[in-house]
């Protein structure tokens, strides 16, 4: 499998990306700092962030991190998201902000965090294309989108003339994925590259749950993936795992990864952590060769 196989303006997005939702949320600035070094190192050219994490101390982490690296951070493609309203003064503030937190001149791929109904509407992405145009962006994505608002959203970029998504970015692990084959449909039909995160469904599929929410866990700081997660789907899901586990002599975490990795449809998956020993599981899972077992995990 091919570390890196998609540039965007002269750098290269890896396999593997780094998500940094936990950067000055569950982990401090130095802690995240390792994880960014480390990830560097291992040829990690992702870093994904969004306005939303930590209230921008995600964003204003990965900034200082940029500029205590350069030239090196060049390398490195920076991809961030924001939230609704998506009216013309809200998307101009937030790129605005964005930018000063992460210290960029642009940014390189910015995704609408998720679907609003405003985005009916083709001033909206007239405001995107004009960001474009100004090179605050480079490139647009859409994460959260299901097919039907993906369909819907590109169907008016086209019919206006506007810069199409390039990317989207979407929940996908083997207990909950918000990858359907209509969206893979529509992304191969539109030249869109699909990113998917949470390959270990936010520690669910570690198995760690079944005792309760424990502290400090990801969801106890996040409640709302209990909605997600906690429904007899995903917990038959994580049986399955558990069992292919014991049968293969594997970890449901190695597991859990190397099927995410696996997935043709997928250009990159975003691997978050609080330290790099987690982007060491993922780099192991990556070179991970069992067809077979890919195949049975999902096989439920």
């Amino acid at each position: 499998m091919e570390y890196t196989n998609i540039e965007l303006s002269g750098k290269q997005i890896s396999k593997i990306g780094l998500g940094c939702v936990t950067f000055g949320r569950e982990i401090g600035r130095s802690a995240s700092f390792d994880m960014m070094d480390y990830a560097y190192e291992c040829g990690i050219t992702l870093f994904d962030t969004a306005a939303a994490y930590g209230a921008g101390s995600s964003e204003a982490i990965v900034g200082e991190w940029i500029a205590a690296h350069r030239p090196e951070s060049d390398s490195i493609v920076v991809a961030t998201k924001i939230l609704p309203p998506y009216d013309r003064e809200n998307i101009t503030k937030s790129v605005s902000q964005s930018l000063y937190r992460l210290g960029v001149d642009t940014i390189d791929l910015l995704y609408l965090h998720r679907w609003d109904n405003s985005l009916t509407a083709h001033e909206i992405f007239a405001t995107l294309g004009d960001l474009i145009i100004q090179g605050k962006v480079r490139m647009l994505g859409a994460s959260n989108f299901t097919a039907e608002q993906l369909a819907m959203a590109v169907s008016l970029q086209k019919e206006n003339d506007l810069p199409l998504f390039r990317f989207v970015q979407n929940n996908n692990n083997l207990a909950v994925s918000d990858v359907s084959d209509e969206l893979i449909n529509i992304c191969s039909e539109n030249s869109i590259s699909i990113i998917t995160y949470s390959p270990l469904a936010a520690g669910f599929l570690t198995g760690k749950y079944k005792r309760g929410v424990q502290q400090g866990t990801r969801f106890d700081i996040i409640p709302g993936h209990k909605d997600v997660y906690f429904n007899d789907t995903a917990y038959s899901r994580l049986e399955h795992l558990q069992m292919m586990a014991v049968r293969t002599g594997y970890s449901p975490v190695h597991l859990a990864l190397a099927w995410a990795m696996h997935q043709s449809y997928t250009t990159s998956v975003l691997i978050g952590g609080r330290k790099p020993a987690h982007i060491d599981q993922a780099l192991v899972a990556m070179d991970f060769d069992a067809p077979d077992i890919i195949e049975q995990l999902a096989t439920n």
